[in-house]
């Protein structure tokens, strides 16, 4: 299979790396270092090789340095499917994100074509206990992976949704208005139900086609209140058009795949996710991320990048060794911060190692042998 790898990264005033330059192997990179030393901007700036805000989902200028007011600069070289490519992307003060591919503008829809990535982040140990909205930002994450369009379907149907909010506030009761509007809602709308259904089949598929020590996890999508979400365009636009006095009364629109949410079970037990141990929820979640990795190298043709921070947290240390066999397994790379070495013990030998410190704000990196 062919692989995806970064094989160069250089940071220009990121968060708190000043200034820096590293290459790479295409193996898992394990990084440690006392929490707050700047390990998870680095797995940041990976994450922006992707189309979206990254894994912390910040705006630009939240991502420069803020004491530098200066631009930032992210500018890798990714070796994808055996071609090998220069991806910069960045912002000036006060200006949107820029990419540019090979020395050319692109939009950043054009990421997805370069590289899959795929994270996992502290913040979301909390996913099946958390409101639906976090769990719909994990599926459209998961969406978007394996198809990088399903954000332009997201941003135009939230776009028109927000003008239909509007008049629903202003009580505008003109149906052509609305009509207009659900229209494009629903042709929206429609695209992501077909764009999650196809990606939670693909998920449960991986799931259930690998040997794996992690447990597997029953996906389903319901609507508000355990209801049936509408998935065509058809039904869409008549759940929107039946519910415009209701929505008026709430001054919102109450029906559409932004109140979806994603359930799931502990399948062995028959436990939903929100009922299990956080050792559980935890594994369930890593189930998950590796399922779609799995998915990915099928799709794609190589694996996704990876990023795993604080992984090692609620699990133990079979399961520790278990992941990072799988990671190997799958021929990933995978990037990997935990606060010390011993963390990774089962890498060694299979990975590169950084050792990251912080003074005085300023971040320093060095590669460990």
């Amino acid at each position: 299979m062919s692989r995806l790898a970064v094989t160069s990264l250089a940071l220009a005033q990121v968060r708190s790396h000043r200034k820096l330059s590293l290459e790479f192997d295409g193996r898992p990179v394990a990084i440690y270092g006392p929490n707050g030393a700047g390990k998870t901007n680095l797995l940041e700036a990976v994450s922006l090789l992707s189309p979206g805000r990254g894994l912390r989902r910040a705006a630009p200028e939240e991502i420069g340095r803020r004491a530098a007011g200066v631009g930032w600069r992210v500018v890798a070289e990714i070796d994808s499917l055996g071609h090998a490519h220069e991806v910069e992307t960045g912002a000036e003060p006060g200006s949107p994100r820029t990419v540019r591919i090979d020395g050319k503008a692109a939009p950043q829809v054009a990421l997805g074509r370069l590289a899959r990535v795929v994270w996992l982040v502290p913040a979301m140990d909390r996913l099946w206990t958390e409101a639906a909205e976090g769990r719909r930002r994990f599926l459209d994450r998961m969406t978007m992976s394996f198809e990088p369009g399903h954000g332009d379907a997201v941003l135009a149907y939230e776009k028109a949704m927000r003008e239909r909010n509007r008049l629903l506030k202003d009580e505008v009761r003109d149906p052509a208005w609305y009509g207009a509007l659900e229209g494009r809602m629903a042709e929206a709308g429609a695209r992501i139900a077909a764009h999650r259904a196809a990606a939670l089949a693909r998920v449960a598929a991986a799931q259930a086609g690998a040997a794996t020590t992690f447990p597997a996890a029953d996906l389903a999508l319901t609507g508000p209140e355990g209801a049936e979400p509408a998935a065509t365009e058809s039904g869409l636009a008549e759940a929107l058009a039946a519910g415009r006095v209701r929505d008026m009364a709430a001054g919102r629109t109450l029906a559409g795949p932004h109140r979806a949410d994603l359930t799931a079970v502990y399948a062995a037990k028959g436990v939903p996710a929100a009922q299990c141990s956080t050792g559980e929820q935890k594994a369930l979640l890593l189930s998950l991320v590796l399922a779609n990795a799995r998915a990915l190298a099928q799709d794609f043709g190589a694996p996704p990048l990876l990023l795993l921070d604080e992984v090692a947290a609620h699990l133990d240390a079979g399961r520790r060794a278990a992941l990072y066999d799988e990671v190997c397994a799958l021929g990933a790379q995978a990037w990997l911060t935990g606060t010390g070495r011993e963390l990774f013990a089962g890498l060694e030998g299979r990975a590169q190692f950084l050792s990251v410190t912080e003074a005085g704000g300023d971040s320093a990196v060095k590669e460990e042998a």
